[in-house]
């Protein structure tokens, strides 16, 4: 037996929740179904419990265009986003969708029937069914069983524990005792000053440096706003406020890296004064953007710098040793933990396998959408929000335009839509284009995009806007078909 709905959402994360809510207001003519591989809700949100864990975009941003964000501090802390999720859950009974639990293993499209079957995993080994007429995966891109962890020499020497940020639990203890983080990403950024507040002392080595940028955690024009206007005024003022300045920081550092990597360093500076040496420690390779630029809330790792809490290596481990970890320049970093900051998995659309009439597809030998669906497969759709942004922008215009296709393929008696590239000049190249090591690992995993729309991801939430919201969903290259087929009964 299998049960039907006619929208299977796969995840209950921040993508998740946000795509019942568009699915309850634009398409309530539409049943559907969230099944979530955890016990939870929340996705990254829950999943990662490390100290001081917050978010890197701005929460005008990063919350649902629909929901205000009403919390003074702009660059929120886990728990307070977990909340947030959870409460619009709740608030709008999408939770009440949610089917926990079920892990999502295979997905296969009939076109005869015009319908998906996709088989989830309980906990018991038991397989559970379902039938749909459309497949949103709101899964994100992280694996969630693993991050990565290189394989370090020596690393069975070490006394001490070695503990990677994605599997933190309650019972690490570093209250008195001298830490190593091996990263210099968001991850690593976050956890040193947080770490710093009881350690003995936290090291930050690196084998590399990221750019870096100090930021209020409160923004002060949004909390005028609030106070003086209606909530959701004020919210859609800061919303675009912080929308094109990102944008504007974003095409300057394209534009002029040079000149923006001067500032960003300047700043760098201006914080932390001659504490450090930031030609060597934060002084990337790189130009502004070729990879995720890393803030932090009030400068606060620049301030633990300052005060001695912490300190910066940048070199290369030659091996792990019974206390610490010897470096190629021949120092060694004594520890008692070693946290290892030192990445994520990626997984393209949450590593299922997809058959298509009986054929198996390989996400990476076909070409994205506008950002959001594959070439050749018919009826499904996956958000994926920026990474030069916020993820939630992109994922709500994604909803927006998933439910724009819904209603004109009622409209018009359709029951495939299919994205199909008949253009020999449309060229193939990286779904994203980044440098960063996270990125590289699984960037083969990946589906292409191409050089011109619609297959070509702008990075651009204006230009998304315009196309997702109002550009003609019947543009020429979706396929929309009426096959006759039989209602789906239960099987």
């Amino acid at each position: 037996m299998s049960e039907h709905v006619d929208v299977l959402v796969v995840g209950a994360g921040l993508s998740g929740i946000g795509a019942g809510y568009h699915l309850q207001r634009d398409c309530p003519q539409k049943s559907y179904t969230i099944l979530e591989g955890r016990d939870c809700s929340g996705g990254t949100w829950d999943l990662f419990r490390y100290p001081g864990i917050r978010s890197d975009s701005d929460m005008y941003t990063l919350g649902y265009s629909f929901r205000p964000w009403r919390e003074a501090k702009a660059i929120a802390d886990g728990p307070s986003i977990l909340k947030y999720v959870r409460d619009a859950a709740r608030d709008y009974g999408i939770d009440q969708k949610i089917r926990f639990n079920h892990r999502v293993k295979r997905a296969s499209w009939s076109s005869s029937e015009a319908l998906w079957t996709v088989e989830a995993e309980r906990p018991s080994g038991e397989v559970a069914r379902f039938t749909c007429n459309f497949l949103f995966m709101c899964s994100g891109y992280y694996n969630y069983e693993a991050g990565y962890t290189p394989q370090f020499p020596g690393a069975e020497r070490f006394q001490g524990r070695v503990v990677h940020p994605q599997k933190w639990t309650d019972d690490i203890d570093y209250a008195g005792k001298r830490v190593v983080v091996i990263g210099s990403g968001a991850t690593a950024v976050t956890l040193v000053p947080e770490l710093a507040k009881s350690a003995a002392h936290v090291t930050m080595l690196q084998r590399s440096p990221t750019y870096i940028v100090a930021r209020p955690a409160e923004d002060a024009i949004a909390n005028w706003l609030r106070r003086h206007f209606p909530a959701k005024f004020a919210y859609a003022v800061t919303r675009w406020k912080n929308v094109l300045l990102g944008m504007l920081f974003y095409n300057l550092c394209r534009r002029s890296p040079e000149k923006m990597k001067q500032r960003i360093l300047q700043g760098v500076k201006d914080e932390i004064g001659s504490t450090c040496d930031v030609d060597r420690h934060f002084t990337p390779s790189y130009n502004p953007w070729d990879q995720r630029l890393c803030l932090v809330p009030n400068g606060d790792l620049f301030q633990t710098l300052k005060q001695g809490k912490a300190s910066v290596a940048t070199d290369h481990i030659e091996t792990f040793t019974e206390r610490g970890i010897k470096l190629r320049s021949g120092a060694e970093l004594e520890a008692d933990l070693i946290v290892t900051a030192t990445g994520l998995n990626l997984q393209a659309l949450g590593d299922l396998q997809f058959v298509v009439d009986g054929k198996t597809i390989d996400p990476a030998r076909a070409m994205s959408y506008k950002g959001m669906m594959l070439s050749d497969v018919p009826n499904l759709a996956s958000a994926f929000g920026y990474t030069n942004a916020s993820w939630t922008l992109k994922c709500d215009l994604t909803c927006e335009y998933v439910c724009r296709l819904l209603n004109h393929m009622d409209e018009h008696g359709y029951k495939q839509c299919t994205p199909r590239n008949e253009d020999p000049s449309v060229d193939a190249t990286p779904f994203i284009d980044f440098t960063s090591g996270y990125v590289q690992r699984a960037i083969d995993k990946f589906p292409m995009q191409g050089s011109k729309a619609p297959w070509r991801l702008y990075q651009n939430y204006a230009l998304d806007l315009m196309n997702l919201r109002y550009a003609a969903v019947d543009d020429g290259v979706m396929r929309f078909t009426a096959p006759a087929v039989s209602s789906p009964a239960a099987r």
